[in-house]
């Protein structure tokens, strides 16, 4: 990767300022696809040789997912202790108000969600958190593996899926 197209695919911290997408060339725009792609298949190897060419571990796609966000969304536990070992931050919310523990307590990803715990996640990050999902998705095998149980549940949580 040249060091052109890596300073151009980095994720700007400041919301003030984001050029938009269309404004990069066609290139740019398929490679982070690829790299997106790659987070929610699982594509370690792509992902490594991308993170250790200086690809930056907090990339972040339009809708704020990071690529952990989309790896623990869809269940990829060996490319999320990946990400994590390379500095992802596992508490960084999408647009949504979303966090990677939340969704993979949402989607059932046990392994997934381990990792994250592992890795110091905060169970009361985003909205709704970890414990809420747990709840909400009837997840009750995950009260223990959070370190959480029912009482913590958010007052404005909506019931129960039937």
């Amino acid at each position: 990767m040249s060091s052109q197209s890596s300073s151009t695919i980095q994720p700007l911290i400041s919301d003030n300022h984001r050029p938009p997408a269309s404004s990069l060339p066609g290139e740019t725009l398929a490679f982070a696809e690829r790299i997106f792609d790659g987070a929610r298949t699982g594509d370690l190897p792509l992902l490594t040789s991308a993170i250790e060419a200086g690809l930056p571990v907090e990339l972040t796609n339009v809708s704020g997912n990071n690529l952990l966000m989309l790896a623990a969304y869809h269940g990829r536990a060996e490319l999320v202790r990946f990400l994590l070992s390379r500095g992802a931050q596992p508490d960084r919310l999408n647009e949504r108000g979303q966090s990677a523990l939340s969704g993979a307590v949402f989607k059932g990803w046990t392994e997934v969600v381990k990792a994250l715990v592992e890795a110091g996640a905060d169970i009361r990050a985003g909205k709704p958190n970890a414990i809420d999902c747990a709840y909400m998705f009837k997840r009750d095998d995950y009260w223990q593996l959070l370190g959480a149980s029912a009482s913590e549940i958010s007052s404005d949580v909506p019931q129960r899926i039937p």
